[in-house]
């Protein structure tokens, strides 16, 4: 999916909410042990639920990879189901990879070729050459940690050196690497203060935003100083969404949480945003 596919889907959708699948097997409704596969019965329930409200799924691969094969067969049965809607959902591999070249290019193959993600989330601590494999691939995005929405985000991303801070350093850099059309940044929505500079360092590309709910980050803020005339925000929700219920009608409750969030968003995109 290009730049210009998902901003359309955005304006459809009214809608720039990326659910999060962030699918912890013991913390999924009891009933749903009784399946073969209840990790995936319980993605395929959330993507059912949510699907008209949201415009992107980021499952967060750590979650799958503590399970082993089994949670890697999980994994693609839900991508799998994904496909089906292909038009209508950009897929993120939450994976944070970043190792020497060859390496990086085996990952890319992973998450752009077997599982056929849209974006995978990339670290670039280091640099360009662990970079480029992911941005071989057509219409396939590096979503690259900029400034991220943990705690420990204060230890190095706000180090100084030569008037600039780490994470603006790293953005700098990285969009002589690739255009707004294959690259976007992560930056936490629990440093909202930041969201004008961020603005002004990378003006048209699109942040991924985690860090609204759980992690206590405002989404007004975020949306007065992080919107462009393309949107250029897709924020995440998993915790209070997937969650939002622990019993049967966990389905019902997850698209509940997701109303309320795509509803708060279509104010922002009739105020900000230019059809």
């Amino acid at each position: 999916m290009n730049k210009k596919e998902l901003y359309q889907l955005i304006l459809k959708k009214k809608s720039f909410l990326c659910v999060g699948l962030d699918t912890d097997i013991a913390l999924i409704p009891k009933h749903l042990l009784a399946y073969p596969d209840p990790v995936f019965e319980f993605n395929k329930a959330i993507i059912d639920a949510t699907k008209d409200l949201c415009v992107a799924y980021k499952p967060n691969v750590a979650f799958y990879e503590s399970m082993g094969v089994k949670g890697w067969e999980s994994l693609e049965k839900t991508m799998n189901y994904l496909e089906l809607f292909k038009d209508e959902v950009f897929t993120i591999a939450d994976a944070k990879r970043g190792d020497i070249g060859n390496t990086s290019k085996m990952y890319a193959k992973t998450y752009f070729e077997w599982l056929n993600f849209d974006a995978v989330t990339v670290a670039p601590y280091m640099g360009e050459d662990s970079v480029t494999p992911f941005l071989g691939y057509h219409d396939k995005w590096v979503i690259l940690l900029g400034l991220t929405s943990n705690k420990g985000s204060a230890d190095f991303q706000f180090a100084e050196s030569e008037g600039l801070k780490l994470y603006e350093r790293v953005m700098q850099r990285a969009q002589k690497w690739a255009t707004e059309d294959q690259l976007m940044f992560v930056t936490g929505a629990t440093h909202p203060d930041a969201f004008s500079n961020l603005r002004k360092i990378a003006p048209h590309h699109f942040f991924l935003v985690p860090g609204v709910g759980a992690q206590g980050g405002d989404m007004e803020q975020i949306c007065q100083h992080g919107l462009n005339k393309e949107c250029g925000l897709l924020i995440n929700s998993a915790r209070n969404i997937i969650y939002a219920s622990g019993e049967k009608d966990f389905d019902d409750a997850a698209g509940k949480a997701a109303l309320e969030l795509q509803s708060q968003m279509v104010k922002f995109l009739n105020g900000k945003v230019a059809e």
